[in-house]
């Protein structure tokens, strides 16, 4: 029944958060243009990203507006984050967070090509908020949470549920908006973390490691390209390949004859 400690990503983010609503709400009050403008920079809208405005793939998750909407977010964030944070760590929690804003946002953006879905657009943390709270189910599944208002423990299972029921009645009625779209993704952008990148490793490391293995790839089929080469060079010389080349394709190693250094065996042959 106590609170979270309010310490690590989470509190990094609530703070974040924070600062960017309260000067949204400064400039909304003193310099309303200006307030338009910050809004227009770093709110989601597919005709803005479709000029070259990619960040907002990232900045709609902090921009606020609305006090309720903001205030349960950040309570999502706190009570059901700081269990996430406590399993994953602030490293893969700041993943999860900005995976699931920017993959919400990206497959809103391809879904309002079809002019009918994700119209409009989209503003505050919500797809990480839900994102948190699949991830919490995923992780804690018998878990019983007791919702505010709501003096009773119910079964996490049921509050994703209830959640997803009330957003998709959202969803419908607003047309299919872009706002209430990227909401419901953000359960569907935690689950796939959940399942493909967590204790796997984190998405940086995912395409460095595939960058290096194309590469090395890439590698190996020049040597046996130029192995192939090599090959019908020699017979055209009437020589044996074999003599230069194993069955892998490698080159084979000198005979300790042919070493230098009065045939030192310092320092082995590399292919």
């Amino acid at each position: 029944m106590g609170f979270p400690r309010f310490h690590g990503a989470v509190r990094n983010l609530i703070i974040i958060n924070t600062a960017v609503f309260v000067i949204l709400l400064l400039l909304f009050a003193f310099a309303r243009n200006q307030g338009l403008y910050l809004l227009q920079l770093g709110a989601l809208s597919p005709e803005a990203v479709r000029h070259g405005w990619v960040w907002q793939f990232l900045t709609y998750g902090f921009m606020q507006l609305d006090p309720f909407n903001f205030l349960m977010s950040m309570l999502g964030i706190y009570f059901i984050g700081s269990a996430v944070e406590a399993q994953t760590g602030p490293r893969r929690f700041i993943e999860l967070y900005l995976v699931s804003l920017i993959g919400s946002g990206l497959i809103g953006f391809l879904l309002s090509f079809t002019r009918v879905f994700a119209q409009g657009g989209a503003v505050g943390s919500g797809p990480a908020a839900n994102a948190l709270l699949m991830v919490f189910y995923l992780l804690y599944r018998d878990a019983r949470v007791m919702p505010m208002f709501i003096p009773i423990p119910i079964p996490i299972k049921y509050i994703v549920m209830f959640t997803a029921a009330v957003e998709g009645a959202y969803l419908l009625l607003s047309r299919f908006s872009l706002m209430m779209t990227v909401q419901l993704l953000g359960m569907g952008t935690g689950y796939l973390w959940y399942r493909f990148m967590w204790r796997r490793m984190n998405i940086f490391a995912y395409f460095t490691n595939q960058a290096a293995s194309f590469q090395n790839s890439y590698y190996r089929w020049k040597r046996r390209r130029a192995g192939k080469k090599f090959q019908v060079y020699m017979k055209k010389h009437n020589q044996d390949a074999k003599d230069y080349f194993d069955e892998y394709g490698n080159f084979r190693p000198p005979d300790d004859k042919d070493k230098k250094n009065g045939g030192s065996t310092g320092g082995g042959w590399v292919n």
